[in-house]
């Protein structure tokens, strides 16, 4: 009896770990009809259980959250992460991950390690989310003087605003590319093209690009040499860039500092449970121990709440 727990725990891991990997992570199937694809259907094969079954968990989910999602695993933030999934795929993914960490820290340490193992899943997921946003906004930043650069060549090119925004959209990669796209895609269908730069600028929290909209908009109440002002903004910008690269080179080691601040804890505990796993395991088996844990954690986030915020500049 005392390996048929462990036992049937190991079990349980595999197989969820390959319903992960078979449903979950599958690659995504077209929803083209088998009678309108090209390929001969004689050699065309149905779909297997398990991509049935993921569809059918896919889309309860779905009709549980909305197409739009809610929480903080919305679309708008996956949008914003560049995560080309649809929020009931990734919360589909999360629960699996719940799922697969519950049940290894139910095996390892217990059922106080796999809640804590469980409940750090969603966190990781979000937290994974605010670094791509965060890394996406920045590219964003700093693709924005050879935007500049871009559009007054295409302006004394002889093109239009809209055709140089265009056309800087083939040109450039992403984060860059999707959102000039999206402002020339919705000016086609008939919304302001300076309400969307503006929003655009919002949502990538850009005031540079802000700069950018506001010399368009002004341009096309009162006329002038649009690329000049340009010019003029790309400098300014580009003097701010440069400002901003000499902060994070001096906010680095204070950052740095507070990743080992806050990753040391969690490598220790790590550490101990691969060396002495039964001396650590008290502190998820024991009351006393999962108290000495919730106030640890709650001090933790605390401490990285203050440092977060001495080592964040804003300018």
């Amino acid at each position: 009896m005392d390996l048929l727990i462990p036992a049937a725990g190991i079990a349980a891991c595999l197989g969820a770990c390959l319903l992960t990997l078979f449903v979950v992570l599958r690659p995504a199937s077209a929803e083209v009809p088998l009678s309108r694809r090209r390929v001969h259907r004689d050699h065309a094969t149905e779909a297997s259980a398990l991509t049935r079954l993921s569809g059918v968990t896919v889309q309860a989910m779905e009709r549980r959250v909305g197409a739009a999602g809610s929480g903080p695993f919305n679309r708008q933030m996956l949008e914003l992460a560049g995560v080309k999934m649809a929020p009931a795929e990734l919360l589909v993914v999360v629960a699996a991950g719940m799922l697969i960490a519950g049940l290894a820290g139910l095996v390892i340490g217990g059922p106080g390690m796999g809640l804590l193992l469980a409940t750090l899943v969603p966190f990781a997921a979000w937290l994974t989310l605010r670094l791509k946003v965060d890394k996406r906004r920045a590219r964003f930043a700093d693709q924005l003087p050879d935007l500049i650069m871009t559009l007054t060549g295409s302006l004394r090119a002889g093109h239009s605003v809209m055709r140089a925004i265009d056309g800087a959209a083939q040109e450039f990669d992403a984060p860059l590319s999707e959102e000039l796209s999206r402002i020339v895609n919705e000016s086609r269908v008939g919304r302001d093209p300076d309400q969307t730069m503006l929003e655009s600028a919002h949502r990538m929290r850009s005031e540079d690009f802000s700069w950018v909209a506001d010399a368009i908009r002004i341009n096309r109440e009162v006329g002038g040499d649009l690329s000049q002002v340009l010019d003029q903004v790309g400098d300014t910008i580009r003097e701010r860039s440069q400002i901003k690269g000499q902060i994070r080179a001096l906010a680095a080691e204070g950052k740095f500092s507070a990743y080992i601040l806050v990753g040391l804890p969690f490598a220790i505990t790590a550490i101990m449970f691969v060396m002495n796993p039964s001396y650590i395991g008290s502190l998820f088996t024991e009351t006393l121990g999962i108290l000495m844990l919730v106030v640890g954690g709650i001090s933790m986030a605390i401490g990285t709440l203050w440092m977060s915020r001495i080592i964040q500049i804003k300018f």
